[in-house]
């Protein structure tokens, strides 16, 4: 049995899953600790079930995201960049928001080094450059570190190099290497290295808290932490990469999803108490966006799912005249603001329940509710998903969607951009379902010459890399597989240049190795 936790702003969902049979299910309003949350939602599906039996349990937390946004629990750090003497003109956190960029410390240091696209030498490295740069370090006091360097994807030695000569002269330093974390393009991936450093001293905290839950409830089984690609990495991982984490929560829905319907290709619209999220499955994974995304204000280039985030959900707040939703909303407080709740703010819980399609809360409080507004407003709720759904779609044909969420109840109709609108049961904690259902996964990026490498031995080397990454994470080696091979030619550089990404999925090391027992 594996026990799924989905951590959501407004509210905490968990499941226990018997193979594919959802044996318990609980959703519970997010606690303002977030850990109290978890471990109410551990004690109410594993009741009745022998702690034993429990084999692992996978946690999606939004609480590094939230980190970063309300900047908070971020540690200061020393950015270190080898790419001298080119981009002294934007240096490290150069288009930063300044509050974020004070809460790191604004600690910057170019040195010479680096590499061009093609892995050959960029500059040669200053030994007193660097030496330089961690005495300083050293003497402020700093001990988290992210190392980034020109084309590093290419050619990681520089990054390594001056790793492995902060950790001599610092030995309890934390350090991220950018090409670990983000994607050719220099400074999005210098910032996701940055932000994943910012948060190390919170990942251990962190993880350390949630082992400490799962072992007060008596079980002994492993714990893995939702990726923001539809996988999980291990504790040891998550305290390391917590940035990967980032925008796990609608990957989790999506995974979950593709188990509840069996669709590998679809929309799915995953509705919560403050925003509808909609993403796209691919081959039963969420489509990656190609674009750079903001993070808390901070351009990453790492990956991340395609994700709208509609201001439409349960607890937004609804216009008098229906015709305008959200994006406020009452959030985690729709049971005591909400209309039928006793409260006086019109949400669109209130509207379906006012319709007729949904049985919540006391019915008798919205008696005063013209029928002309109720109208508007689920209207309203179904034009904003439909637009939504259009700007999301591969193309102009109507494609199978999803309804997942505790607020999928909104949907009251058909969707005019959906060919079948699918409701399948314990959607409303798919999210959840997709934690416990997920696999491990690991991806390696490059750019590659086939006029020098043949192609074959070129995608060989980038899925090398990706499953010793895998590996790294949890993944029995036995079972990892490629899940998607992505070659983007490279235009204006010499022919034959091309950037291949490969991802791959293995089954879970610890579980695999108590079933061969």
């Amino acid at each position: 049995m594996r026990i799924g936790i989905d951590v959501g702003g407004t509210h905490t969902d968990a499941v226990l899953l018997d193979g594919s049979d959802v044996v318990a299910s609980t959703k519970a309003l997010t606690s303002a600790d977030v850990l109290t949350g978890i471990t109410n939602a551990l004690d109410t599906v594993i009741a009745d079930v022998p702690q034993a039996d429990i084999e692992a349990v996978m946690i999606g937390t939004t609480q590094f995201t939230n980190a970063v946004v309300e900047r908070r629990e971020l540690s200061p750090v020393a950015a270190i960049r080898v790419g001298l003497p080119s981009g002294t003109g934007l240096p490290p956190m150069v288009d930063w928001p300044d509050d974020i960029a004070d809460a790191l410390g604004r600690h910057s240091y170019m040195v010479k080094g680096g590499s061009l696209y093609d892995g050959w030498p960029l500059a040669s490295m200053d030994d007193d450059q660097i030496d330089a740069a961690i005495a300083d370090i050293a003497s402020k006091g700093l001990k988290n570190v992210a190392v980034s360097a020109v084309f590093s994807p290419m050619n990681a030695a520089p990054e390594r190099a001056v790793a492995d000569r902060v950790r001599a002269a610092i030995p309890d330093a934390r350090i991220t290497c950018s090409h670990t974390m983000g994607r050719l393009g220099l400074m999005e991936r210098e910032n996701a290295a940055l932000l994943n450093a910012s948060l190390l001293a919170f990942a251990d905290r962190v993880v350390s808290a949630f082992m400490e839950a799962i072992r007060a409830r008596g079980l002994t089984c492993p714990m893995y932490v939702s990726q923001n690609d539809g996988t999980l990495m291990n504790a040891d991982f998550v305290r390391q990469f917590p940035a990967l984490t980032f925008s796990s929560g609608p990957t989790n829905s999506l995974r979950g999803a593709c188990k509840l319907t069996g669709l590998t290709d679809a929309i799915v619209v995953d509705i919560g108490g403050t925003t509808s999220d909609i993403g796209v499955l691919e081959g039963g994974f969420p489509r990656e966006s190609n674009v750079v995304i903001s993070v808390g204000g901070v351009r990453t280039n790492f990956r991340m799912p395609d994700i709208m985030a509609v201001g439409l959900g349960g607890g937004s707040i609804v216009a008098a005249d229906g015709k305008t939703i959200g994006p406020r909303s009452v959030g985690h407080r729709l049971v005591t603001e909400g209309m039928v709740f006793g409260g006086d703010t019109l949400t669109p819980t209130d509207l379906v329940v006012a319709g007729g399609h949904a049985e919540i809360g006391d019915k008798s409080r919205l008696s005063g509710l013209s029928a002309d507004v109720v109208a508007a407003g689920n209207a309203t709720i179904h034009q904003m998903l439909d637009d939504a759904i259009d700007m999301m779609k591969p193309n102009a044909d109507p494609v199978p969607v999803i309804l997942v969420g505790g607020g999928a109840v909104l949907v009251s109709g058909d969707l005019k951009a959906a060919s079948v609108l699918h409701r399948p049961e314990n959607a409303g904690v798919a999210n959840a379902i997709g934690a416990a259902i997920a696999q491990i996964g690991g991806e390696s990026e490059r750019l590659v010459s086939y006029s020098t490498l043949p192609r074959d031995a070129a995608i060989e080397k980038v899925k090398a890399e990706a499953i010793e990454r895998a590996i790294d994470a949890g993944a029995d080696p036995g079972t990892i597989r490629v899940a998607d091979i992505e070659e983007t030619a490279i235009p204006y550089m010499d022919e034959g240049n091309t950037r291949v990404r490969v991802k791959v999925i293995g089954d879970i090391a610890a579980l695999a190795k108590k079933e061969a027992n």
